[in-house]
């Protein structure tokens, strides 16, 4: 009986998933820019004003730009071997030059990286749903300023809700090119909030209120060592390296996924730039480390209070839809460390592992986050140690060990480059930051 059970139980889900696709390489250039781009502006898109309040707009431009060469860089590393190898995945390219031990370094990498992000998505989205207590001061969430503080407004229920009837059928999708709609509404949502900063600069531009912006880092109030503080704020921002090979896949053809990796880097510079210039012009030295507190603050007028609503929603959703992206290359990668060596068919065909798989991340990820208020610090750590390893130091090893005998003088220069500035930024800014320093805290 519990057998019969058990396969109509099995039957039911897989009814309920979308089918396999028979031709996984028909995914669209646009999707994959679709997925970058969401895969990029996540949580750190809220961090990016506070970066302009320690470097300046111009370094802090500068910066922008110099992350998101780099970060070109070493994606046409990965993709250039990935055509060159045998292997499809990241872990098996790092395996082709560094043997079991690089397979293993990106699998723990990728799984500490966004697990971690994904936990601190569900943080914020209850901070801004159902609010949290600091230093004694309690700031009220949406629900609790519309309904009240009840049991079901509090963390715990509006996080359940959210998991249950947004994030499980996205995380349920097999194919990741199939987000490609929900990517877009979050990019939409992106352009939303930084629409709704700027026009809220312009306004207080026109009124005589705003902040005087800081062209340059005003060492009276930080230090040299204050800025790298900031890297990993962009490092994080510009992370999209553990998705290449899942969208590439879909693609079929290289040249699609470096273009469609190009446009996406120049869409997420508009955007950081602009959420840190207008919101640093807005709220000048008062910015937070989370922007997103700053329109927390109560306004006089309903106009205000309709807006700060709005970017408040928007960014929960946006938060919400970059989940199910981020979540595909966690569950690829747990998936590949624990049945790398066993006989079994692709997690996507395969509907009881692909179902408990994803279903442990999911609930694992929400008690987490309703048990642990605040990881910011933890945050902060993810993008100066295992996302920068990721992004830059694991494909500037690869050329450098150059299996293949494909690289050049020219691109072993840039890989001993991207990994000095990558170690050396790094290191600085774990070091500021265990001494307690750090100007945008």
């Amino acid at each position: 009986m519990k057998l019969e059970e058990s396969v109509s139980s099995s039957n039911i889900i897989a009814r309920l998933l979308p089918p396999e696709d028979p031709n996984p390489q028909n995914g669209s250039i646009s999707g994959a820019v679709f997925n970058i781009t969401t895969t990029m502006i996540g949580a750190g898109i809220m961090s990016i004003p506070a970066t302009m309040k320690v470097l300046g707009i111009v370094p802090g431009l500068v910066v922008i730009v110099l992350v998101a060469l780099i970060t070109d860089v070493t994606v046409e590393f990965m993709l250039r071997y990935t055509s060159s190898g045998k292997s499809s995945t990241y872990a098996g390219m790092m395996a082709e030059s560094f043997a079991s031990i690089g397979s293993l370094a990106v699998k723990i990498c990728v799984i500490i990286s966004n697990l971690g992000v994904l936990i601190i998505y569900f943080i914020i989205l209850g901070d801004v749903l159902s609010g949290n207590e600091s230093n004694g001061i309690t700031h009220l969430g949406i629900l609790q300023e519309w309904f009240g503080i009840n049991w079901w407004t509090s963390r715990a229920f509006a996080l359940l809700i959210v998991a249950l009837f947004i994030m499980l059928p996205l995380v349920m999708l097999r194919r990741v090119d199939s987000l490609k709609y929900s990517s877009a509404i979050a990019i939409l949502l992106a352009f939303v909030f930084v629409v709704i900063c700027s026009s809220m600069a312009v306004s207080a531009l026109l009124s005589g209120k705003t902040q005087t912006l800081r062209i340059v880092p005003d060492f009276s109030q930080a230090t040299v060592l204050d800025l790298f503080t900031t890297i990993p704020v962009f490092v994080t921002g510009f992370g999209f390296h553990v998705n290449v090979h899942p969208i590439r896949a879909e693609l079929g053809k290289v040249a699609h996924m470096g273009l469609a990796a190009r446009i996406s880097l120049i869409i997420c510079v508009a955007i950081y730039f602009a959420i840190g210039f207008f919101g640093y012009l807005l709220f000048g030295d008062s910015i937070m480390p989370d922007v997103l507190v700053n329109f927390d603050q109560n306004s006089h007028t309903s106009a205000g209070r309709l807006l700060n609503t709005i970017v408040r929603l928007s960014y929960a959703l946006h938060l919400a839809l970059v989940f199910p992206i981020m979540n595909y290359s966690l569950r690829a990668n747990i998936d590949e460390l624990i049945f790398s060596n066993k006989n079994k068919p692709p997690l996507a065909s395969d509907t009881p592992r692909f179902v408990s798989l994803t279903l442990t991340l999911l609930a694992l990820t929400y008690f987490v986050a309703v048990a642990i208020p605040n990881i910011w610090f933890f945050f902060q750590f993810l993008g100066s140690t295992t996302i920068v390893c990721t992004s830059f130091i694991f494909p500037a090893a690869i050329v450098l060990r150059d299996m293949h005998g494909i690289s050049k003088t020219k691109d072993q220069v840039m890989a001993i480059v991207v990994i000095v500035l990558a170690v050396g930024t790094s290191g600085i800014a774990i070091w500021t930051n265990l001494n307690g320093s750090g100007a945008a805290q």
